[in-house]
């Protein structure tokens, strides 16, 4: 291990070079600058936690079996205790040093971000577009639960109330770390309520994550944009305004539409439509650039490739599956009241397994 130790020796120095600075004064004087180490320094903070507890776990290992190879004579229970204490400090080493090893992956550059969110009802007719208002509940109470803010930026509803399309922001740090694993084609299978004799249809809803794009993240050309002004409008005639608030941004270059009509302001939803085209058109160019570099990144956990069926809520049944991971977990009406961390757990922990099986090969 002397690679992994030598590079913590490094982490260790700088993470102690951060403490120094951030109590220094010229550094509470300058708040970006203080924002930024301190961020740097929580970032550090729990990889130097787990690299001093393989230290000493190490050492404890070291010290038991200094113990049973003495020049002392043992007496045979005395010698297997210790032989015991060597086994299950060896078994604790090596869970501390994988435990470390996660903790030094390369992460995403995003993992941090914030993130838009977009909800589209799929093949199913109307009782897709009703999952897709049930997707919608389900991240809500998600996004709830784990204290960030949601706010929706753009939806279509059909007369029965169900959603044809929702596009919203979710605002928290590392939403896009847990996020990101929901992208792709999400499968329904239940009785209608519509449905007379009890027959299971099968509907699909597609769920888009992208990160959210700041303008030095991906500038936008004016000159590349059509903007058009429409009067926004929503099921049942609700939501009509009589002016023309709503706004439609094309993206000529690439064709992508973006419409927002949830604010009352004509500037307040051009505003969100571009927020929207930014991170739309972030991601297509993180997708091309990771398909370059890697031509099988599409068959990975997290790709947000929506043509993939991802996962199966099924009603008759009460199980909820995870085709990427073979995942099924059962009691769906807590799954769909927002109690996903089980199934993202699980997606994340194999994200690094695979990143890890990687490294190491």
């Amino acid at each position: 291990m002397p690679n992994l130790t030598s590079q913590m020796e490094a982490v260790c120095r700088r993470f102690e070079e951060l403490s120094v600075r951030l109590n220094q004064p010229e550094t509470a004087a300058d708040p970006a600058q203080f924002r930024r180490l301190m961020q740097e320094y929580h970032e550090a903070e729990p990889v130097v936690e787990a690299y001093r507890a393989l230290a000493t776990a190490q050492d404890h290992l070291a010290q038991a079996k200094a113990l049973l190879e003495g020049e002392e004579p043992l007496d045979a229970d005395f010698k297997a205790m210790i032989q015991q204490e060597i086994s299950e400090k060896s078994q604790d080493v090596a869970e501390l040093e994988n435990n470390l090893k996660i903790l030094l992956l390369p992460k995403d550059a995003n993992d941090e971000k914030s993130v838009i969110m977009e909800i589209r009802a799929g093949a199913g007719g109307e009782e897709a577009a009703l999952f897709a208002h049930s997707l919608v509940r389900m991240y809500t109470m998600y996004v709830q639960g784990r204290g960030w803010e949601m706010e929706l930026l753009n939806l279509n509803e059909t007369e029965l109330g169900g959603t044809k399309e929702a596009v919203f922001a979710v605002n928290g740090r590392g939403a896009y770390n847990r996020l990101k694993y929901e992208s792709g084609v999400h499968r329904v299978q239940r009785v209608p309520e519509t449905e007379t004799q009890g027959r299971i249809h099968t509907s699909t809803a597609t769920v888009a994550v992208m990160p959210q794009a700041e303008e030095v993240d991906f500038a936008l050309d004016m000159k590349d944009l059509r903007i058009d002004t429409f009067r926004s409008s929503g099921a049942g005639g609700q939501h009509i305004n009589k002016t023309s608030s709503a706004i439609r941004v094309t993206h000529i270059p690439t064709g992508t539409v973006v419409e927002c009509q949830n604010e009352r302001s004509q500037f307040q939803n051009k505003d969100k439509a571009l927020e929207i085209l930014r991170s739309r058109l972030l991601a297509q160019k993180q997708k091309e650039q990771q398909d370059a570099i890697n031509a099988d990144r599409a068959g990975q956990v997290g790709t947000g490739d929506r043509s993939e069926k991802i996962r199966t809520y099924n009603f008759p049944q009460d199980r909820c599956t995870d085709h990427r991971i073979g995942l099924t977990v059962h009691n769906l009406a807590k799954i769909m009241d927002g109690n996903l961390d089980e199934i993202i757990d699980a997606l994340a922990t194999r994200e690094q397994a695979e990143k890890l099986q990687k490294l190491n090969a």
